[in-house]
């Protein structure tokens, strides 16, 4: 008897209460984990939306860029409604810019913002060429002209700021931009007193 109760001792096993404590410091490491996870996966989109964004912003002001600084004076007037200016704010849309690019044959062009989307219009027609995509929302677009009345024989500049939001994913995800920049016509183009 005293045989069976030593081997019987000496058997190994966990208690409930083991199985208990072990359970749970596994469930508390995998839900860490999980949770590392879930937050590297939600760090990816945002930084995916955040590069996605600043892809289709510096698309548009480049592209926007390139074609200001091929203006010409409408001497006309055959574009702008003033003589002898460069640019002209419209009132296209929210705000828009019109000026005549001396690149692509003296076309009249303008940007403007409609609806959330930076566009393009060339020679005054009904068409329009959208420059972002429906992943953003160009939540302004702000124009400042410099030197357009020459009294300070002051090359024409332009300054654009755009405030671009993405629309994709959850509200808290979605990154925005401000973004900056003053061009100015490569050709000189004032007028000498």
């Amino acid at each position: 008897m005293e045989f069976k109760n030593i081997k019987q001792k000496k058997q190994k096993g966990f208690t409930l209460i083991e199985m208990i404590v072990a359970a749970g410091i596994f469930s508390l490491i995998s839900g860490s984990i999980s949770g590392l996870f879930i937050s590297g996966i939600h760090g990816q989109r945002r930084v995916l939306a955040t590069q996605r964004l600043l892809d289709q912003t510096s698309f548009a002001m480049e592209y926007m860029s390139r074609s200001l600084r091929m203006a010409k004076k409408d001497t006309g007037p055959v574009c702008l409604n003033a003589l002898d200016s460069n640019y002209e704010i419209t009132s296209t849309g929210d705000i828009g810019l019109r000026f005549i690019n001396i690149l692509e044959n003296d076309d009249c062009q303008e940007f403007f913002l409609e609806g959330g989307k930076l566009k393009q219009k060339k020679n005054n027609l009904a068409d329009t060429v959208d420059l972002t995509s429906d992943k953003i929302d160009v939540e302004s677009f702000k124009i400042w002209l410099l030197g357009e009345e020459e009294t300070d024989n002051t090359q024409p500049k332009v300054t654009l700021v755009l405030k671009i939001k993405s629309n994709e994913g959850r509200e808290a995800d979605r990154p925005s931009i401000t973004i900056q920049t003053t061009i100015s016509q490569r050709n000189l183009d004032v007028n000498e007193p």
